[in-house]
């Protein structure tokens, strides 16, 4: 019985269709479908020649998301450093995005300054500077 050959590309923009990938998580789709590395780096190479791929493009996007779901900066580059985003541009996306104190500060006015809403920020990845920020003189005396 002769195994059906796969082509890189349609495999690639297949996956595309259902949402933005990096280039590692299209590499890894394509390596179980089987394609060779070679192919799979001269598709992976046209793909990002005509924009279908953008690693910075991606970061950017999931940062974004993150961010509007209420994650502090901490959460987002670990899932974005999980998807095999380089650091460069872990690090862009995270600059691009407002302020972290700031979308704290905006989480704490909506949700009340209680010891639920600064646990919930801190599981959110939000850093210890941003809390302080947001709560005040609150978290020095304890009162949440």
């Amino acid at each position: 019985m002769q195994q059906r050959r796969h082509d890189p590309i349609e495999l690639a923009t297949t996956s595309l269709a259902r949402g933005d990938r990096t280039r590692r998580e299209l590499d890894a789709r394509l390596e179980r479908a089987g394609i060779t590395v070679e192919e799979r780096a001269a598709a992976l190479e046209t793909l990002e020649r005509i924009g279908y791929v953008d690693d910075a493009r991606v970061a950017v996007s999931r940062a974004e998301t993150l961010a509007a779901r209420g994650q502090g900066d901490q959460a987002i580059r670990f899932d974005l450093e999980r998807r095999g985003l380089a650091s460069e541009h872990v690090e862009a996306a995270l600059a691009a995005l407002r302020p972290e104190p700031e979308r704290a500060h905006e989480l704490v006015e909506r949700l009340g300054r209680t010891p639920k809403t600064l646990s919930q920020l801190r599981r959110k990845g939000f850093g210890a500077d941003s809390l302080e920020t947001a709560f005040g003189d609150a978290i020095a005396g304890n009162d949440v």
